[in-house]
């Protein structure tokens, strides 16, 4: 009699898939957040969405308070936080806040504070504006009319005149301000502001040092305006690139470190 052979039982395979059982969820650990952070984050998230807009009243105080099922003293502290963020303002200078747009310079203002507290360096904010400012000059050519060009040229006389640092420092933000305002996007027009208001101290400080720096600055912002002027975009995201690439050479000239953090204008 031949024996069959035995067919061995396969045991079903583990539905977690590790022999030790299932690998535990770990959960990240809540941070606790005061409860008139919690109250400002949630009208801040109406305004954000659109549910509130600018110049809609908010509720009172005590409205607040009974719809958020807080104190009075909590409700307070969230508005003064919104207030200084420039999402609320009273009206007429009575006692209820209205929603506001916050001005561009309170914005610029908050981005400017807030890089020069994260420490950044000058080869960031340069490298920043080296991807920027190029564009936005090209933005400028493709959409300016001939009343912008003949602003670019003023703001350009301007800068060749100016008879120390500081004049010339401030007419030269002027003329990136400016070339922002002509490429008609208001991204970029935010996005400069800041970028020019840090670089500013470090720009009269080469100023200072370089003596031919003024004049390179206005021959660079010359042919800018000209190729504005014309409408070449090329020519201009051209020239823009290496008036940007000068003020590096002209800061390494001044014998200034590309690696110093950068601080908010006095």
């Amino acid at each position: 009699m031949i024996s069959q052979p035995k067919t061995r039982v396969r045991k079903p395979a583990s539905r977690t898939g590790a022999r030790n059982g299932p690998k535990p969820v770990l959960f990240e650990r809540l941070s606790p957040q005061p409860a008139y952070r919690r109250v400002s984050t949630a009208i801040e998230d109406k305004i954000l969405r659109r549910a509130l807009r600018p110049g809609d009243m908010l509720p009172t105080e005590t409205e607040l308070a009974r719809q958020f099922g807080v104190n009075r003293s909590t409700v307070r502290e969230a508005l003064r936080r919104l207030e200084s963020s420039g999402l609320v303002d009273r009206a007429n200078g009575g006692k209820r806040l209205l929603v506001i747009r916050p001005g561009s310079a309170e914005t610029v203002s908050r981005v400017s504070r807030a890089l020069a507290l994260d420490e950044v360096t000058f080869i960031e904010l340069w490298e920043a504006m080296l991807a920027i400012a190029p564009r936005t000059a090209g933005l400028a050519a493709e959409r300016a009319r001939d009343e912008g060009a003949a602003r670019l040229d003023e703001a350009v006389a301007r800068v060749e005149a100016a008879r120390n640092a500081d004049a010339a420092v401030g007419l030269v933000v002027e003329f990136f301000g400016l070339v922002a305002e002509l490429s008609g996007n208001r991204v970029l027009v935010m996005s400069k502001q800041p970028l020019t208001r840090l670089l500013a101290p470090s720009l009269r400080r080469m100023i200072d040092r370089v003596p031919q720096a003024q004049a390179r600055i206005v021959v660079a912002e010359r042919c800018i305006a000209e190729a504005v002027r014309r409408g070449k975009a090329g020519e201009a995201e051209t020239w823009m690139t290496r008036h940007v690439q000068d003020f590096r050479r002209g800061y390494e000239l001044a014998g200034m470190a590309l690696d110093t953090r950068v601080a908010l204008p006095a």
